[in-house]
C-alpha cells in the first residue's frame, strides 16, 4: 500500500484510534465482568428443627460446627444420623447441615430412594407437603417423619446483581453445561433462587454430578 500521500493528520487520527482501542476511552465504564460461577455437588444432607435435634441429641442440645459452607450463615454438622426407610432399608451416617429450621428435611439423591425404597419427588427446598416420610435415629433418640423426603431440584443460588447480569428474576430457569470430555451434558431448567444475602453457586445432586463428570470438567456455562 502506498502511504506517501497519506497526511500527519490522518495518520494521527489512526494511531489514536488504534491506542484508545486497546486501553480504553478514560471515563467509559467498563463491561461487568462474568461472575465467579461455582457448581457444588450437594450430598445427601439432613436439616432439622430444633425440636427435632433436642429429642434426637437431648435436651438444649446445639449442633456442633466442622465446616462452613459456600453460602453465608451455612455449615455442615459434625453430627450425623441414621436414615430408616421401608422395610427397615437404611443410610446409616448422613450428615446434618446448620442452621435449624422451621420444619425437618432429608434430602436424598434418586440413587438414595432407591437404596432406602422410598420413592423421591422433586422439589424445591421447604416444598414438602405431600412429601413421603422417613425415620430418624440420633444417639438420644427417634424422630418419625410424616413428610419431608425430597430429591432436591436442582437450583442456582444468586446475589441481585448476579440476576441483572444474566437476566434473571426468582423462580426462572436457566440451563447448565458441564463440558468434560466425552461426558459433557446439558441440565435444563435449572431454578433461579435470588436473594441479597448469597453468592452465585449451582447445586447439583451426587448423581448429577457423577453424570457430568464434574470434577473433571474443562468449562461451566450458565445461560438462558
Amino acid at each position: 500500500m502506498d502511504t506517501s500521500n497519506l497526511s500527519a493528520e490522518f495518520i494521527e487520527q489512526i494511531v489514536r484510534q488504534i491506542v484508545l482501542e486497546c486501553v480504553g476511552v478514560p471515563g467509559k465504564p467498563e463491561p461487568n465482568p462474568a461472575p465467579e460461577l461455582v457448581v457444588s455437588i450437594s450430598a445427601r444432607h439432613i436439616h432439622l428443627s430444633d425440636q427435632d435435634v433436642e429429642t434426637l441429641f437431648g435436651p438444649g442440645y446445639q449442633l456442633t460446627v466442622e465446616k462452613e459452607l459456600y453460602q453465608p450463615g451455612f455449615f455442615a454438622a459434625k453430627e450425623t444420623l441414621m436414615v430408616v426407610g421401608p422395610r427397615k432399608r437404611m443410610l446409616p451416617s448422613v450428615r446434618i447441615l446448620g442452621p435449624t429450621r422451621k420444619q425437618s428435611q432429608v434430602e436424598l439423591a434418586f440413587t438414595d430412594g432407591i437404596s432406602l425404597g422410598i420413592p423421591l419427588p422433586v422439589r424445591q427446598s421447604g416444598d414438602l407437603a405431600g412429601t413421603p416420610g422417613c425415620v430418624l435415629v440420633g444417639p438420644k433418640g427417634v424422630v418419625e417423619l410424616r413428610s419431608g423426603v425430597i430429591r432436591a431440584e436442582r437450583h442456582v443460588h444468586m446475589h441481585p446483581t448476579e440476576a441483572e447480569y444474566y437476566g434473571v428474576q426468582d423462580k426462572d430457569r436457566m440451563n447448565l453445561r458441564v463440558y468434560s470430555g466425552s461426558c459433557t451434558t446439558t441440565f435444563e431448567n435449572v431454578l433461579v433462587r435470588v436473594d441479597p444475602g448469597v453468592h452465585l453457586e449451582v447445586h447439583l445432586d451426587t448423581d448429577e454430578g457423577n453424570a457430568c463428570d464434574i470434577d473433571h470438567a474443562d468449562r461451566i456455562e450458565l445461560y438462558r
